[in-house]
């Protein structure tokens, strides 16, 4: 099942006794932990009603022992659960000592007053744990993964809809191009681009530009990017951007180096027929940074990819020993790249 499934069946009224929600992408995390907030306790009711506790602090007992307590004045209460290592293979460094046969024992008979939301911050679960087992047996367990480069994609051109705006051709890809991938970030920038364009506005991409500054390493990104598509002008723009805000040449090739050996191993484990989703497991990156770093690639080969890389390596030697003047010499990489 996954996050929308089981949002259908909560407003449906099937009601887990249970949800263990984990994954990287935390910001959906949230919105399907408010979601449940929302729909099982009234406004009115949640000071009495909702519950959080942490398991870094307070042992699964005491989070069973709050569970099977009636609730005071409210008929239903949430019982939000952080953790970090009880459900996962992290190594647990705390002084708590957790008993998992007191959950395993309440997995049995529920109380119906109550419902608990482990919410867990890692990627993957130990599921050789007998809890691990035991909750996705009698509970409702959701994956959070980072969105794919398309989903990111429509989830942005979504949340510009519900703010009643709208976007021109290209504008959802400038607005992940300048703000990154976090969708933390992501609702932010939107929420200050619908604000500016008004109700029933449209946003475009030199909107875009103009209200969403770019990191240093989104900058970078672009700047590849522009180099991948021969716009030296762009690039070079770009370049002369981070030195007015004073960013360090080699910190620049550093990054330009990185943006450039991702490019090779995407078109590499690309060409051993492993889908976006597997290469971004493979490298720790988001599917949508393999999906740009794919594109790119098909406008290189392999050869010229690994050239490009010996010459940043020669360079950042340069530029560490004084050889050659670092602003100048990242200047003339890209009009050698470029040409």
């Amino acid at each position: 099942m996954d996050a929308k499934a089981a949002a259908k069946a909560v407003k449906q009224g099937d009601v887990s006794s249970v949800y263990l929600l984990y994954g990287s992408e935390k910001f959906q995390m949230r919105e399907f932990a408010e979601f449940l907030e929302t729909q099982l306790i009234p406004k009115e009711d949640r000071d009495f009603a909702i519950v959080h506790m942490d398991l870094g602090e307070t042992p699964i007992q005491a989070v069973v022992e709050e569970a099977e307590t009636v609730p005071f004045m409210v008929q239903k209460k949430l019982v939000f659960v952080r953790d970090t290592s009880f459900f996962t293979a992290a190594k647990d460094n705390g002084k708590v000592e957790h008993k998992p046969e007191a959950l395993l024992e309440y997995l049995n008979n529920p109380a119906d007053y109550s419902v608990i939301v482990f919410m867990v911050g890692a990627e993957k679960l130990d599921e050789r744990k007998k809890v691990v087992k035991a909750v996705k047996k009698a509970g409702v367990s959701l994956s959070f993964a980072p969105l794919g480069g398309e989903d990111l994609l429509r989830w942005v051109d979504k949340q510009v809809r519900n703010r009643g705006c709208s976007l021109r051709e290209g504008a959802a890809e400038a607005i992940v191009r300048n703000a990154g991938t976090s969708l933390q970030t992501l609702a932010g920038e939107i929420e200050k681009l619908c604000l500016y364009a008004g109700d029933g506005g449209t946003i475009d991409t030199s909107t875009v530009d103009m209200l969403v500054a770019r990191s240093t390493e989104q900058n970078v990104f672009a700047l590849v990017e522009d180099i991948a598509n021969l716009r030296l002008d762009k690039a070079l723009g770009i370049y002369y951007e981070l030195l007015k805000q004073r960013e360090e040449p080699i910190k620049i090739a550093a990054l330009i180096t990185r943006q450039f050996r991702i490019i090779l191993q995407v078109k590499t484990l690309s060409a051993q027929s492993y889908s976006q989703q597997q290469i971004a497991s493979q490298l720790g990156l988001h599917p949508y940074a393999v999906k740009i770093a794919g594109e790119q690639a098909r406008k290189f080969e392999s050869a010229r990819l690994e050239g490009i890389l010996n010459h940043l390596a020669n360079l950042d030697y340069q530029m560490k020993t004084g050889a050659v003047d670092k602003v100048l010499g990242i200047e003339l990489f890209l009009l050698r790249l470029g040409a």
